[in-house]
C-alpha cells in the first residue's frame, strides 16, 4: 500500500482530523472510548479507496472527507457490534471494545458511531452518499443473519455463499467506492463502474478472508475458527460438493457436533486441502481479483489508477 499511501499522503491526514472531529462526544466516557478507537484503528483501507477513488474523477473536497468519514464510522461500528455478538474479547491483538467496557457500553457505542455516521451527511445534505452507504448497512445485516440461517441447516449451495459475502464484506467496500466517486463525478455510468470495482475487490477480501482459517499464518484468529463457528466458506462448499458420500457424511457431522475437538477440526482442514477446496477458491478469488483491474483499467492510466490497482493486490496477496 506504499504508492497508495504516498500519492494521497496529505489527504490521509486531513482525513484523520475530519475523522477524529466526527466522533467527538460531549460525554467524558464516550469521549475517552472514540480516543480508544481513533488510536487502534487499522489500516484505513476503506478511506483510501474512498479518497483514490474521487480523486480519479477530480479534486478531492470536503465531501469526500465526509464520505471517508462516514464509511470508516459505519465500518468501526459493525466491528464493534460484531466483537460483542461473537464475544471476542480481542481484535487484531487488542482488547475489543466489550472486553474492557462490557457488552451493554460496546452496543451503545456501535450504536453512536453509526448515528454520527448518518447524522454527518444529513447535516452537511450528502444525501446521495447516505444512500448509498445505508443500503450497505441493510446489506451487511442480511448477509450476516443469512450465513447464520444456512449455518443451521449447512446449506451448501455455492452461489448463497457468494450472496453472504457480497452482502457482509462487499458492500460496503462497493458501497465506499462509489461514495467516492459521487463527490467528483457527475456521471452515473461512472459512479456504477466504481461501485462494481468495489464489489469485485470486496468480493476478493473475503475469500482471502476465508482462505486464512486453513494456514498457519498468524492473523489475528485462531485457524479453524470459521470451521468451529458452522461458517459455510467456500473451501469447504468445494469440498463438500466433491468428496465421497461417507467423507462428507463425516465432515458435516463434525462441523455440527465436534466443532471444538481441535483433532476433528483438523480433519476437516487436511480434507479441505487434500481435496483442492484451496486451490478452487484460490481461482475464484484471482478472478475477482481481474475482474476489478479490467473494470478500474477503463479509467486513464494515472498515479491514483496505479495506486488503487496497487490496493486491489494488496487483498490478495496480504499475509493478513
Amino acid at each position: 500500500m506504499k504508492l497508495a499511501k504516498q500519492v494521497i499522503s496529505e489527504e490521509l491526514v486531513l482525513f484523520e482530523a475530519h475523522f477524529r472531529e466526527a466522533v467527538k462526544s460531549r460525554v467524558a466516557l464516550l469521549d475517552r472510548i472514540m480516543q480508544y478507537i481513533v488510536k487502534r484503528k487499522g489500516k484505513q483501507l476503506r478511506p483510501m479507496f474512498v479518497l483514490l477513488c474521487a480523486r480519479i474523477g477530480g479534486e478531492i473536497n470536503d465531501s469526500s472527507y465526509r464520505a471517508a468519514s462516514l464509511v470508516e464510522l459505519l465500518h468501526t461500528a459493525t466491528l464493534v457490534h460484531d466483537d460483542v455478538v461473537d464475544e471476542a474479547l480481542e481484535r487484531r491483538g487488542v482488547f475489543s471494545i466489550n472486553a474492557i467496557w462490557k457488552n451493554k457500553i460496546a452496543v451503545l457505542v456501535g450504536d453512536y458511531l453509526l448515528s454520527k455516521g448518518l447524522l454527518l451527511s444529513l447535516n452537511n445534505k450528502d444525501y446521495l452518499v447516505l444512500q448509498v452507504l445505508s443500503e450497505a448497512v441493510k446489506l451487511m445485516s442480511e448477509g450476516e443473519l443469512l450465513q447464520i440461517e444456512k449455518a443451521r441447516n449447512l446449506n451448501l449451495q455455492e452461489s448463497v455463499y457468494y450472496e453472504i459475502i457480497n452482502g457482509k464484506t462487499a458492500s460496503l467496500l462497493a458501497s465506499a467506492c462509489a461514495a467516492g466517486a459521487s463527490t467528483t463525478f457527475e456521471d452515473p455510468i461512472q459512479i456504477e463502474k466504481l461501485r462494481s470495482f468495489g464489489e469485485k475487490v470486496g468480493m476478493a477480501f473475503q475469500i482471502k478472508d476465508d482462505l486464512f482459517d486453513y494456514g498457519n499464518a498468524n492473523v489475528g484468529k485462531p485457524t479453524g475458527n470459521d470451521i468451529k463457528e458452522k461458517k459455510l466458506t467456500l473451501p469447504l462448499i468445494y469440498t463438500l460438493n466433491n468428496c465421497s458420500a461417507d467423507i462428507k457424511r463425516k465432515l458435516i457431522y463434525i462441523i455440527k457436533n465436534e466443532n471444538t475437538d481441535k483433532e476433528k477440526v483438523q480433519f476437516v482442514i487436511d480434507t479441505v486441502v487434500s481435496t483442492g477446496g484451496i486451490d478452487y477458491a484460490k481461482a475464484k478469488m484471482e478472478s475477482y481479483r481481474d475482474d476489478a483491474l479490467a473494470l478500474l483499467h477503463e479509467f486513464p492510466d494515472s498515479n491514483i489508477r496505479q495506486a488503487l490497482e496497487e490496493l486491489v493486490l494488496y487483498t490478495t496477496d496480504r499475509a493478513y
